[in-house]
């Protein structure tokens, strides 16, 4: 796998696994992990003259999360510094290499991911217009997170077990991979106008209002909060609404002996067929052949 390395007798601390090509063959074929799966990870602490150079790049996605010290990534041709707590996934069969700094080596964890979604998951990666996107937060979880999954990989090879653990792999790649959605649910949580729109409809979903009544209520415009609301939740305002609307009356559907006509009056419609025809837009099914469909 590497083409070419200065690293001779390895470093202090140093921990790796590269699991065998019959765990990879089970990995692969399994059902659950064969959309994720881990071939090699490791821990170099302090790693002094760290270098790698590989020709042809990797047979699987590279994940390289520094915590202490600096290094340097080359991919086309660009170099990229690493410094702490900043990461960095090389794609797969490009060529690269990389190196800690020769003054203040880089401590990584690591790891090799491969699978029918990993392609998906890099291009999330690589697509992201976020600015600074390789900052994140130092955590003790993460790295809690990575030495259970070492141990798991480190000390039985059972199918179940390997389940799990690439499983809990899956979920440490996600915490690099969508850690801007983290910031961006804070920033929307301190939004306060989005905010305050959403719990004033949560907390009446059995009225019924115009966006007009809404824009006013909250004293602005409504080009405004339509395009403010939308940018933040995804949802227009009243589409939003009347989502809720329908969450709200599926659960009366499931645990009430109301009928569609009485929900429909609960959740603010005068026009029973208005709101079917709203439920139906949402659910894919009449409110009657949803409840039928709860039944089975």
């Amino acid at each position: 796998m590497t083409d070419n390395t200065t690293l001779r007798e390895g470093f202090l601390g140093q921990s790796m696994i590269s699991l065998p090509k019959s765990i990879i063959n089970i990995v692969k074929n399994n059902q659950i992990t064969k959309v994720f799966y881990v071939s090699d990870l490791g821990h170099y602490p302090k790693a002094k003259n760290h270098y790698r150079r590989r020709k042809k790049g990797s047979n699987q996605y590279i994940l390289i999360y520094c915590t202490i010290g600096k290094g340097e990534i080359i991919l086309d041709g660009i170099k990229h510094i690493i410094e702490p707590n900043q990461f960095f996934i090389i794609p797969k069969k490009i060529e690269h290499e990389y190196s800690a700094d020769e003054s203040d080596p880089w401590t990584i964890y690591w790891i090799h991911f491969n699978g029918t979604i990993a392609a998906e998951l890099y291009k999330r990666y690589a697509t992201t217009d976020i600015k600074n996107y390789k900052n994140i937060s130092f955590s003790k979880e993460k790295i809690a997170l990575f030495g259970k999954i070492f141990n798991l990989f480190d000390h039985n090879n059972l199918e179940n077990q390997l389940e799990y653990a690439n499983l809990l792999s899956l979920s440490f790649i996600k915490n690099f991979i969508y850690h801007d959605f983290e910031s961006d649910l804070s920033i929307s949580n301190n939004n306060n106008i989005v905010n305050s729109i959403q719990n004033f409809l949560l907390k009446n979903l059995d009225k019924s209002f115009t966006l007009d009544q809404i824009a006013s209520k909250f004293n602005y415009s409504k080009s405004y909060l339509h395009t403010k609301f939308k940018t933040s939740t995804g949802y227009p305002i009243m589409v939003f609404f009347n989502l809720k609307k329908t969450q709200k009356a599926c659960e009366y559907l499931n645990y009430t002996d109301l009928s569609v006509k009485e929900i429909s009056f609960k959740m603010g419609f005068d026009d029973p067929l208005y709101f079917s025809r709203i439920f139906k837009n949402f659910m894919g099914k009449s409110p009657r052949n949803y409840k039928k469909s709860q039944l089975k």
